[in-house]
This record gives structure tokens, C-alpha cells and sequence, in this order.
């Protein structure tokens, strides 16, 4: 078995690789074809091949254009951290957003320089605290699971008694808020999604 370092740094001579994996993984997602591809970036179809191939370093113009015509940031396209589709993320790395006050942090399950339609957060509340969640995009849907505690959910004035263990799903581009009513932390695992990228 292997033991895999996701800390360890990109030689050189791997980044004609790296790029080709990236350009073919996300081309191949959006169900685009090379020659489709071409069209949109203004980027010939033999160079997006040498690059998939791995056998051309684009230049940031091209490679701009590249990700203009999939609407991706340049870090998708760059991306070290993905070894063969998988991305390791440690909770001693996470980014960890928090109230001033502490009683509410939210930490990010997914890898933050890639965009996606798909969000996954895990979120702490303190006992008694409350978290107004923004109202996002139309369109964009929440899917909450209690792992521990006891929350109350308000959706658009309707309150929902959460018990561990417990989901729901609701549409999100309307205010909505989570309280913990136990007396110990609460744990949940929000996923947000939306029919376009930008979360």
C-alpha cells in the first residue's frame, strides 16, 4: 500500500502532466468534445491535444482563454492537489470561518480554489447560538443533517424542530436561520447546491 503526501511539492517536469489531467477531467465533465472546445476558447484543437497529452506548457494567455471557455478559474486548471481524483483535505489545514463571539464556525469540506455547483460545510453552534444563514441565488437548494444536537430551522417564518439524526431539505434563496435549543455544541453537515457554478 501506498501512503500518498499531498504536501509534497510538483516537480517541474510534472506540470505538463498536471495540466493535461485538469484540462481533460474538466472537459470531459462538462461533456465537451475538443473540437467543441476550440470553438469556444479560440484555442486550436491540436493544442488542446498536445496539452491533454502533456506535451505542450500553454501560455497564461491560452490557458486564460481555456478557462474562460469552460468557465473555471485558473486554479482549476492548475490544481496540484488532485492525484489521480482525490483530494486529501486535513482538518488541521481547514479554513475556519467563526462568529466574533465563537458560538458559530463553519468550516469547508470541499477544496476552495475549484469551482463548483456543489458546497459542502460543516457547522458548529454553541448551545444557544444562532446563525442567520444569507439568502442565496434563486434556484440554490439546502440539504442539512444534524449530526448532534437538537437545532431549530426557519425557513421563510416556519420553524422546524431538528433532532439528531434528522434532515431536511429546503430551497435556500430565502432567509432562513439555525438555533441550537440543547445545551450542548451542535454539529451539522450543510450541503449547498445551485443549477449554476459560483458558491
Amino acid at each position: 500500500m501506498t501512503v500518498a503526501n499531498d504536501l509534497d511539492p510538483v516537480d517541474d517536469e510534472a506540470i505538463p502532466f498536471l495540466l493535461g489531467r485538469n484540462l481533460r477531467r474538466l472537459r470531459t465533465r462538462q461533456g465537451l468534445s475538443l473540437e467543441r472546445l476550440a470553438r469556444l476558447s479560440g484555442v486550436s484543437r491540436a493544442m488542446l491535444s498536445q496539452i491533454e497529452l502533456g506535451r505542450s506548457v500553454p501560455t497564461i494567455t491560452l490557458l486564460w482563454k481555456i478557462a474562460r471557455a469552460l468557465d473555471v478559474s485558473l486554479a482549476a486548471l492548475t490544481n496540484s492537489a488532485a492525484q489521480e481524483g482525490v483530494v486529501v483535505l486535513r482538518q488541521t489545514q481547514s479554513k475556519v470561518l467563526s462568529s466574533p463571539d465563537g458560538s458559530v464556525a463553519s468550516r469547508a469540506l470541499f477544496p476552495l480554489d475549484t469551482d463548483r455547483r456543489i458546497a459542502f460545510h460543516e457547522v458548529l453552534l454553541r448551545p444557544g447560538a444562532t446563525d442567520a444563514g444569507e439568502s442565496h441565488p434563486p434556484g440554490t437548494i439546502e440539504n442539512l443533517v444534524v449530526a448532534r444536537g437538537r437545532v431549530d430551522l426557519i425557513v421563510g417564518g416556519t420553524r422546524h424542530r431538528l433532532e439528531e439524526r434528522d434532515a431536511i431539505l429546503f430551497d435556500a434563496d430565502i432567509p432562513h436561520s439555525y438555533a441550537n435549543i440543547g445545551d450542548a455544541d451542535a454539529f451539522l453537515y450543510l450541503v449547498l447546491s445551485r443549477p449554476d457554478s459560483g458558491l
